[in-house]
C-alpha cells in the first residue's frame, strides 16, 4: 500500500511538473507573439513621428542597375558599381526639400543586403565594383544622417515570390531557384534569418529612429510578424516600427498608405480619410517610372502636385514619404533636386 502512494504521488508530480513545462513553454511563445508596447511609449512614438512631417524614401540597390523594380537575386552583383556614391550628397538633397527623416532601402528583393552581414556571403561583400567588396552603405548613410540632423529610417523587405514574370520584375530563368528575397542560408528558417540580420541593423549602428518592413503579411513569415516587431521594441524600444499598409496598431506603430499601389487596387482606401486620427504615413514616388532609378524620360509629378499632397497628408494627421532614388551614379540627380526645392516654396513659403 506504501508503495503504491509512493508510486501515485510520484506519477503526480512528474505529471505536474511536466505541465508546468508546457504552460511556461506556451506562455513564452504566446508573449513573443502577441507583445504589445505600453500605451505610454506608443504615445510619445506618435508624437515625435509626427513631428516630422516629411520624409524621403531612397530606393537604392540592385535593382538601380536593372531597370526593374524587383530584381530575383540571380542578377551579376558587378552590375552594382554607384561610382560617385555620396550619402552627404543624399542629405544635402533632404534639406533643401525642407524634409526631416529618411528611409534607405537596406535590404529589398535581391536579398542582397548594403552591409557586411555575417550571416550571408550574399550581401554587400559581393558588390565588388564598390570598394572591392568592402563597403558598408548603411553606414555610410547612417552617420550622414547623423551628421546632418536628419531621423534615420532603415527599409527592410521580408520574403515574397519576386521572381515572377511580372513587367516589374526579372523572371527566373529555367533551372534557377527562387531566393523568395532572402539568402539561401535562409533556407528553412526564414523567421530566424530575418531576426538575425534585424539585430545586426539595431546593434552594430547605433540608435534607429525608424524600421519600415514592406510584405510584413506574406505567406511565408506573416504568422511571425509579432514576434519580429517585439524582438525591434526589445533591442530599442523607441524605433518606430512601420509594416506597411497596415491599419492597425498591434501590427504597426503608424498607419500605413502606399498610395501608388493603393490606388491601382483600392483607390478609394489610398489616403487617411478626412477627419483622420490616426498617426499615419503616405509613401508616394516623385517619378511615376518607379520606387527606383530608371533611365528614359522622367515623369516627374508638378511642384504642385506634390505640394498639394503634403498639403493634404499634413491636413490628415500624416507624414509624406516622397519616394526621390539616387541614380547609378549615387547620387540625387539635380533635376530632382529642383523639383523638390519648388516644392519646398509652394508648401513652406521659403
Amino acid at each position: 500500500m506504501e508503495l503504491f502512494k509512493k508510486s501515485s504521488f510520484k506519477i503526480a508530480f512528474i505529471k505536474l511538473n511536466l505541465l508546468t513545462i508546457a504552460l511556461l513553454i506556451i506562455g513564452t511563445q504566446l508573449v513573443a507573439q502577441t507583445y504589445e508596447q505600453p500605451d505610454s511609449v506608443l504615445k510619445k512614438k506618435h508624437m515625435e513621428f509626427g513631428s516630422w512631417k516629411y520624409g524621403m524614401f531612397l530606393h537604392f540597390n540592385l535593382a538601380t542597375f536593372t531597370g526593374k523594380e524587383w530584381t530575383n537575386g540571380h542578377e551579376d552583383p558587378m552590375l552594382f558599381n554607384p561610382a560617385k556614391l555620396d550619402c552627404n550628397q543624399w542629405m544635402s538633397a533632404i534639406k533643401a526639400a525642407g524634409m526631416n527623416y529618411a528611409v534607405l532601402t537596406v535590404k529589398h528583393t535581391e536579398a542582397y543586403p548594403l552591409w557586411d552581414s555575417k550571416y550571408t556571403d550574399h550581401d554587400i561583400t559581393a558588390f565588388k565594383n564598390y570598394k572591392n567588396g568592402k563597403g558598408d552603405i548603411v553606414r555610410e548613410y547612417v552617420d550622414a544622417c547623423r551628421k546632418n540632423n536628419i531621423k534615420v529610417g532603415l527599409y527592410y523587405c521580408l520574403p515574397g515570390d519576386f521572381g515572377g514574370d511580372k513587367a516589374w520584375s526579372n523572371a527566373l530563368k529555367e533551372g534557377q531557384k527562387d531566393y523568395h528575397g532572402l539568402p539561401f542560408e535562409a533556407e528553412g528558417d526564414f523567421s530566424g534569418f530575418i531576426e538575425k540580420q534585424v539585430t545586426e541593423l539595431l546593434t552594430n549602428y547605433g540608435p534607429i529612429d525608424l524600421l519600415w518592413f514592406d510584405q510584413y503579411h506574406n505567406k511565408y513569415t506573416g504568422k511571425d510578424w509579432l514576434k519580429l516587431k517585439a524582438l525591434v521594441h526589445k533591442l530599442q524600444p523607441m524605433c518606430i516600427v512601420v509594416a506597411n499598409n497596415s491599419k492597425k496598431y498591434k501590427e504597426s506603430d503608424i498607419i500605413g498608405y502606399e498610395y501608388p499601389w493603393l490606388m491601382q487596387v483600392s483607390p478609394d482606401q489610398a489616403l487617411p480619410p478626412i477627419g483622420n486620427k490616426d498617426v499615419a504615413e503616405v509613401c508616394d514616388n516623385l517619378d511615376a517610372n518607379g520606387w527606383f532609378w530608371h533611365t528614359g524620360e522622367k515623369k516627374m509629378k508638378s511642384a504642385k502636385t506634390a505640394a498639394d499632397m503634403l498639403n493634404l497628408c499634413q491636413s490628415r494627421k500624416s507624414n509624406l514619404l516622397l519616394d526621390v532614388a539616387p541614380s547609378q551614379e549615387g547620387l540625387i540627380e539635380q533635376e530632382y533636386i529642383d523639383r523638390l526645392v519648388e516644392i519646398r516654396k509652394l508648401t513652406f513659403g521659403k
